[in-house]
């Protein structure tokens, strides 16, 4: 049995502390997709870390770790990562497994990131520089390397190979920076990450299945920033959606129950973008300095806005999502109105769909308000602890979108998630 927890909006929903919430009841907890673009945020105790490649069930002792093939990894930020990690007395090497069809990050798909998007000038589309784009490319055009090939004896030639055909590349967008200091830190990781769990991902993952483990599916980005589904061309490399997880991990539809997608009671976008519902206004201001918005990977301020209904229903139709799980309900303790969109105005007629290209056509989010209620919401335990006005918003919102709303996180702490039944 496998269920997945994924982000229903743009990224940042704040789904590495959901996946710390529910990972004691798994067994395994798995990436399916995404690369150290991803940060996921979580409280250990009182100290913050953020994850960006390792499954975030990595802190629970007794839950097995795997990154699945359908992750880009990058050896130097997984390195770090792990020494981080260890820091807390977690011997990786007991709960962290890596699939050999795991694709590298290589220093020279780093540059081809930065190369690129420099080039697009007022285009660009808001890369994280990490070289994600760039290894999918090459995963798509065949000539990647994957973590198993680190285990065979030709290794480096395959590396210089393509090395000197990412130099080609890089020739005609005039890239002279030196990257031979980024070159010595990737082979010095590629030892580190050699002594790690390299295993057959889809075997290791079925037979968990097979024997009655219960499998959480972690995803990366949010699903509008998937490659097919979302605001493209201003998306991730990857299937961001529950669909991703079959190829990411090697497992059959079937074998998925549960869907829980994470929303904000608001909206958040980093990067460039079409973005409804953006407030460039003092309530956006507002919303990003008490929801303390900025990039966990990138450091970033992110664009603010109300919840987005259209494209939340979007995402629930085409990830079937089964429970939501709404995080940062707290930041709109203080607002005295509330405004959630439920239709677009798109070229003068209203719509409840998300259109095919949003760059194309002029948007005006339909709003209905809300009363905002006004009160501390951070030490509330159950629903009965919860302000009424925060139970009509979130009883529309669940009408709306037709799932409903199990969970509300109420602050960063792990143990400040309400439950609905």
């Amino acid at each position: 049995m496998v269920d997945v927890i994924l982000g229903l909006q743009w990224g940042d929903e704040g789904k590495g502390k959901i996946v710390d919430y529910f990972a004691k009841d798994y067994d395994v907890i798995a990436r399916f997709q995404g690369g150290p673009n991803a940060g996921h945020t979580l409280y250990v105790g009182d100290k913050k870390i953020v994850l960006h490649q390792i499954p975030s069930g990595v802190f629970h002792p007794n839950t097995t770790n795997l990154i699945g093939n359908g992750v880009v990894l990058d050896p130097v930020t997984l390195k770090r990562e792990c020494e981080t990690v260890a820091s807390f007395g977690i011997d990786l090497k007991k709960n962290l497994y890596i699939s050999e069809r795991t694709h590298l990050i290589l220093p020279t798909h780093r540059a081809l990131d930065a190369a690129a998007e420099s080039s697009k000038g007022n285009q660009k589309i808001g890369s994280t520089l990490k070289g994600i784009g760039p290894t999918y490319m090459d995963k798509t055009g065949r000539n990647g390397l994957r973590v198993g090939d680190l285990l065979d004896k030709n290794f480096t030639t395959s590396y210089i190979k393509l090395r000197l055909k990412h130099q080609r590349l890089l020739d005609n967008f005039s890239f002279t920076e030196d990257i031979s200091s980024w070159e010595e830190q990737f082979f010095e990781a590629v030892e580190f990450l050699k002594e790690l769990n390299i295993v057959n991902g889809e075997y290791f993952i079925n037979n968990k299945i097979q024997a009655g483990k219960k499998v959480l599916a972690e995803g990366a980005q949010g699903s509008m920033l998937d490659i097919d589904f979302g605001t493209f061309p201003f998306v991730t490399s990857s299937n961001t959606i529950s669909a991703g997880v079959c190829n990411g991990l090697g497992i059959a539809p079937q074998k998925i129950k549960e869907v829980i997608g994470v929303t904000k009671a608001y909206c958040t976008r980093v990067g460039g973008g079409p973005f409804p519902t953006e407030l460039e206004n003092e309530t956006g201001e507002e919303l990003r300095k008490i929801g303390n918005e900025f990039g966990a990977t990138t450091g970033r301020p992110r664009r603010c806005g109300w919840i987005d209904l259209v494209a939340l229903k979007f995402a629930c139709m085409i990830n079937g999502v089964t429970k939501i799980v709404m995080t940062k309900a707290d930041v709109l303790d203080a607002f005295k109105d509330l405004e959630v969109c439920t239709s677009y105005m798109i070229n003068g007629k209203e719509s409840g769909e998300v259109p095919f290209q949003m760059t194309r056509v002029n948007i005006k989010p339909v709003y209905k308000k809300f009363n905002g209620w006004n009160t501390s919401t951070n030490a509330a335990k159950s629903e009965n602890d919860l302000p009424e006005s925060m139970k009509v918003y979130v009883d529309f919102i669940n009408k709306y979108l037709g799932t409903k709303v199990h969970y509300i996180s109420n602050g960063p702490g792990r143990e400040q998630i309400v439950s609905i039944p």
